[in-house]
């Protein structure tokens, strides 16, 4: 036996959108349902666990066999579930180094990341079954008793035989998507280095990151405490009888001579400039009850371990076009910042559950909470955290990408990339804190908005009028950084070229160091690192300025499939992105054997020993790939005793 493919079912009292597999599988009512697997591409067998039939032995030797390949679609699922299947104890699983997933593969396609997704998309004879999704709400989760049901919580085989048997077929019918799908891309394997990443990605979910569980709940406690008052002051300032609800406050504004079609974050603040002081005080106690940081906490309450520690929060390849990753269950790609200079302190006064001295002291508790956030990951056993990230990363690439040579002497010699910026685009000295230090907001604003081909929109996208840049001062923005900037404008219409060309005529060219192709119907970009991006379906289509442009199909911002255009800039956002990614990889590589417990973005998280030094962590992260000659990297970093912003 070289390969087994698999899928199964399952049954757990926890919903599994919001615990995740981890934790899913410790409840003592979790069970697996129904067992398919098709060993080296062979005929699907079922084993209906259910109704007592055992897993082959020689199956179940394979599962712990690393030299058999175990593919599944999402194989983490099948992973998980089977460890705890076979008696591995919490916090213990099968190993990830023989497993594969489907979902990876068809992701590094630019696929979607359903099984029906992407059966549908590839027009595969054997798609999964629709009914699927009412099965599994039948069979997989408990019921609500009624008197129909006579009281039951779950719905049994015995309970609808009918409904069994076509769950079963459904079962079957998801290992044969599967093979099918492996068979379609097997003109595309995932090269081995990408298997390897997916490996270590594994290896972080299961290790997971300790939570301080006292911290979260006593900042349930006090959330819950505090909207409590926040909500009754807002009752007895506006009489309303839900002050909270949109439309009663759009019309108790409007009543109170202030009219606004939104109560939005940014909606709010703006009215706070000119509102009079009841209104602010009204205002106030809504921006602060609109603060969601409990949701944060709650969150973990949910998904946490039995040993503490939340895992499975990463989703490999889970961002669309450049494979980076994706946030799941808590979200820790949109962890709030912390900006409190004594954060130990504030900290200190939620774990003991002093609300009173920490509403004098800090007035705004839900601000100060969502604060906290950050630092309920902490490390275990007499350990510290050594957070790492790499300083300026996408600027860094895409200056190497470009050959913008004034940006690499900037990187070369240490300094800030804000002044230095500052300084090419208004001809002058710029130091921060010092010389025309005005000037670094606008270099820094330019900075982050103009990079990928953005313009007055972009600006104002990324906040520059609330930074006190006036309207008429955005075009010139622009046209200077461009300006400063002609080794990167060039680089966007060099791709936007390439690209085109590769599309319209089917041939592969190459420039600033990547290479496109167009073949099979795909458009492959293929990196400085050798990986590739793809784009399905490439044709050349018409943008909504008149001219030609790059269509494609993939997810969209609506989540849903359909066409997306896309040109220059565009792709090379997608590629610097992508580029990043893979320097990322390699450092975590790199930092393999130092227990990485998270990563977010250009960030890596180590639960360290206490004797392990930050800069030698700094100095292997801020290591150049061997693919990557010329780029300059460089990696900061502290220690801490529990998860933050420094």
């Amino acid at each position: 036996m070289k390969t087994l493919s698999i899928d199964i079912e399952t049954y757990s009292d926890q919903p599994l959108a919001k615990t995740g597999v981890y934790r899913y599988v410790e409840s003592s009512y979790f069970e697996i349902l129904l067992f398919s697997y098709s060993t080296d591409g062979g005929p699907v067998q079922l084993v209906d666990l259910a109704c007592g039939e055992q897993i082959p032995t020689d199956i179940v030797a394979a599962l712990e066999d690393d030299s058999v390949t175990k593919w599944a679609f999402n194989a983490n699922f099948e992973r998980i579930c089977l460890s705890r299947h076979l008696g591995y104890p919490s916090g213990d699983y099968l190993a990830p180094d023989s497993w594969k997933c489907s979902m990876v593969w068809a992701a590094t396609m630019g696929l979607p990341l359903s099984l029906e997704g992407v059966g549908s998309v590839l027009g595969l004879e054997k798609q999964k079954l629709t009914e699927g999704k009412d099965l599994i709400k039948y069979f997989c989760q408990p019921c609500a008793p009624t008197k129909s049901n006579g009281q039951r919580t779950r719905n049994l085989p015995a309970h609808a035989p009918d409904k069994w048997l076509a769950f079963k077929k459904y079962n079957i019918r998801d290992v044969e998507t599967e093979i099918s799908i492996q068979a379609r891309l097997a003109k595309y394997p995932v090269p081995d280095s990408v298997w390897d990443e997916y490996h270590i990605d594994q290896e972080i979910n299961d290790r997971g990151v300790a939570l301080d569980m006292e911290l979260v709940r006593q900042a349930i406690q006090m959330d819950g405490r505090s909207r409590s008052e926040l909500t009754q002051a807002m009752k007895e300032l506006t009489a309303l009888e839900n002050p909270n609800s949109v439309q009663q406050m759009k019309q108790w504004l409007s009543d109170n001579g202030m009219e606004t079609d939104a109560l939005g974050k940014k909606a709010v603040a703006e009215m706070l400039k000119t509102a009079p002081p009841k209104l602010q005080k009204v205002l106030t106690l809504r921006q602060q009850l609109a603060k969601s940081s409990v949701k944060k906490y709650q969150a973990m309450e949910t998904a946490v371990c039995a040993d503490g520690r939340a895992r499975g929060m990463f989703q490999f390849y889970g961002a669309n076009r450049t494979g980076r990753w994706a946030g799941r269950i808590i979200q820790m790609q949109n962890l709030p910042q912390n900006h409190l200079v004594d954060l130990a302190e504030a900290r200190g006064l939620v774990r003991c559950g002093d609300f009173d001295a920490l509403e004098m002291l800090y007035e705004d508790v839900p601000d100060t909470l969502s604060q906290l956030i950050r630092t309920a990951f902490v490390p275990q056993d007499d350990r510290k955290f050594i957070v790492a990230d790499f300083s300026a990363i996408e600027a860094r690439v895409i200056a190497w990408l470009a050959g913008e040579e004034w940006r690499q002497k900037v990187f070369a010699e240490g300094k800030d990339i804000y002044c230095a910026s500052a300084s090419q685009m208004f001809g002058v000295p710029v130091e921060k804190h010092g010389i025309n230090g005005h000037l670094r907001q606008k270099g820094k604003i330019a900075e982050l908005a103009l990079g990928y081909g953005g313009s007055v929109g972009a600006l104002k996208a990324m906040g520059a009028l609330e930074m006190g840049l006036t309207e008429e001062e955005l075009p010139p923005l622009v046209d200077a950084w461009r300006q400063a900037n002609p080794n990167i404008t060039k680089l966007w219409w060099d791709v936007d070229r390439a690209a085109m060309e590769a599309v319209r005529y089917k041939h592969t060219n190459e420039t600033h160091g990547i290479e496109f192709s167009c073949k099979s119907g795909m458009l492959f970009i293929t990196l400085p690192s050798g990986r590739q991006l793809s784009y399905v379906k490439p044709k050349v289509g018409t943008n909504k300025f008149g001219g030609d442009c790059i269509t494609y199909e993939g997810v969209g911002g609506t989540k849903k499939w359909e066409r997306l255009d896309s040109y220059g800039p565009k792709f090379v956002e997608n590629i610097v992105q992508a580029t990043a990614r893979d320097i990322l990889c390699y450092a975590m590589n790199t930092l393999r054997c130092c227990s990485i417990v998270m990563h977010i973005h250009d960030e890596v998280v180590i639960e360290a020993d206490r004797r392990m030094s930050l800069q030698a962590v700094c100095d292997q992260m801020g290591r150049t790939p061997p693919w990557a000659k010329g780029l300059l990297l460089r990696a900061d970093g502290y220690e801490t005793d529990f998860y933050k912003k420094d």
